[in-house]
């Protein structure tokens, strides 16, 4: 048996409060304090959510805002990509590897005013498998139940040993949601975390403030405002003027220079998770075609690519890991870049004659790299259409739901999102291989150096697939007065977390 214990954490100090503003996150039973000056922090960002529900409303935007802020897990990732406890005080795991044993905190409170109890927890894993509809509830469908053993102690009994689960518990499908909080999740989130929804503007800005009578240690910033740029340069005015104190992900890395030798400023350089994806139709038109999909490989000079559309900063993968997993391993070498080799197979592919449709959103990294991705096929051969669509509602309805398109370019931002992306048959890319599914189920099942071997060879069949095209790895480029503490080098979650970020 493992026993996982969480460090002793201290309750935080009292707030002056404030009166919750006519939003309807701030319910009954919830208090928020706000402040201004060094108490307040301003960042931006790009892609701004679509409403609060992220449990039927897919894109990164929402669990960037509310995990770890408004909403909380049982436990949750550290910098260095661990598994630390947060809800859970400590969890074990049975000698079969099938039962986890998880001791809960005894005095976490929703921002409703109702007690966070095991039957909380228990009610928010079944949750996942019954009332969510994105492809991500699929991850718990390992699970056989989850039983409240008593209000702080919480067993979860899996149908087969799985070295994934614990990991996803870190992510959206393990938020913690109240038994009578989730009839309005769109507008009204409430969570234990020691922050509430306080405004939303929409098109403009997300206004976080600190929550009275939080259960853990007290952040220390009464208020957050997370502001929404379409326009990289904007952002970086914003910075320049002081609207804003953080770049949370720079958009126009050209633009560094203005703020590197800028004492005013600090530069945060790391590496995160999310992979711009080249996304290719497996199921229909052009892209079913596997020589079609091989060519365009070919076609792809990505280190040209990389310095012209984002100034040579990122780094170059050739399939679905980052760095930061365990299973990493370098493939940029199994698709070299070779016109001649790519214009032979569009040839013998037989699409020459046909449009592709590229069809990306309104993202600054997509919209800088749809041109060169244009020109690039256009050279061996192939006819290309671009089109933008408006990001989130357009992209997401046309292209993630309705698969209605050939190509595009997205950057998947979830942690370790292969399976999700490409072991789902009827996920957007239309992937449909059963080995590499078969390679995928033998490494959740395994020991932990089964899973690594199989995680390996399923990225290595993916990448020689050519089930889609990874441009390159983001870089975590943050931009911030000289000030503000607790910036991540890396970003290795889907989340923003604002709760470490202070003042020096």
């Amino acid at each position: 048996m493992r026993l996982h214990k969480r460090p002793a954490r201290r309750p935080g100090a009292i707030a002056a409060m404030l009166a919750c503003l006519p939003l309807a996150a701030c319910s009954a039973g919830s208090t928020a304090t706000g402040g201004a000056g060094k108490n307040s922090l301003n960042i931006g960002l790009t892609a701004e959510p679509a409403n609060f529900d992220f449990t039927r409303t897919e894109g990164a935007a929402i669990p960037q805002a509310l995990l770890n802020n408004v909403y909380e897990n049982l436990v949750k990732l550290d910098q260095s990509g661990k598994i630390r406890p947060q809800l859970a005080t400590s969890w074990s795991l049975s000698k079969d590897r099938r039962t986890y044993t998880f001791h809960l905190v005894k005095n976490a409170t929703f921002s409703n005013g109702a007690r966070f109890t095991a039957a909380d927890a228990a009610f928010s894993i079944e949750r996942v498998k019954t009332d969510w509809t994105l492809v991500q509830k699929t991850q718990m469908d390992v699970v056989d139940s989850a039983r409240a053993v008593s209000p702080t102690e919480l067993k979860v009994t899996l149908k087969r040993p799985s070295n994934d689960w614990l990991y996803r518990m870190t992510t959206r499908v393990g938020a913690m949601f109240s038994r009578t909080g989730v009839r309005k999740l769109a507008t009204e989130p409430v969570g234990t975390g020691p922050y509430v929804v306080k405004k939303w503007n929409r098109g403009d800005s997300i206004t976080l403030a600190r929550r009275n009578g939080y259960w853990g240690r007290e952040p220390h910033f009464a208020s957050v405002t997370l502001k929404y740029f379409k326009d990289p340069t904007a952002m970086n005015n914003a910075l320049l003027t002081g609207t804003i104190n953080v770049i949370g992900q720079m958009q126009s890395p050209e633009s560094l220079y203005r703020f590197q030798h800028n004492s005013k400023y600090k530069v945060i350089e790391g590496t995160t998770n999310g992979e711009v994806v080249l996304s290719l139709n497996n199921g229909s038109g052009p892209m079913k075609n596997p020589k079609a999909r091989q060519a365009v490989r070919y076609a792809i000079d990505h280190k040209a690519l990389m310095d012209t559309c984002w100034a040579g900063r990122g780094k170059l993968i050739g399939s679905m890991v980052p760095p930061t997993d365990p299973w990493y391993q370098n493939l940029t070498d199994l698709y070299p870049y070779d016109r001649d080799k790519a214009k032979k197979l569009v040839k013998e592919s037989g699409e020459a004659g046909r449009t592709l449709r590229l069809r990306i959103p309104t993202l600054p990294y997509a919209t800088a790299c749809g041109t060169v991705v244009k020109s690039q096929l256009e050279q061996v051969g192939f006819k290309v259409k671009l089109d933008q669509l408006e990001f989130p509602a357009a992209w997401l309805s046309t292209v993630f739901k309705n698969a209605d398109y050939d190509m595009s370019i997205i950057g998947h931002v979830e942690p370790r999102d292969m399976q999700t992306v490409f072991g789902n048959k009827k996920s957007y890319i239309r992937y449909d291989s059963p080995t590499f599914r078969a390679l995928l189920a033998k490494a959740d099942e395994g020991t932990r150096e089964q899973q690594i071997t199989h995680m390996r060879a399923a990225a290595r069949l993916l990448s020689k697939d050519a089930a889609a095209d990874w441009l390159f790895l983001l870089p975590n480029l943050m931009v911030a007065d000289k000030d503000i503490t607790g910036l991540p080098v890396n970003s290795v979650t889907e989340s923003l977390d604002l709760t470490g970020l202070g003042r020096s």
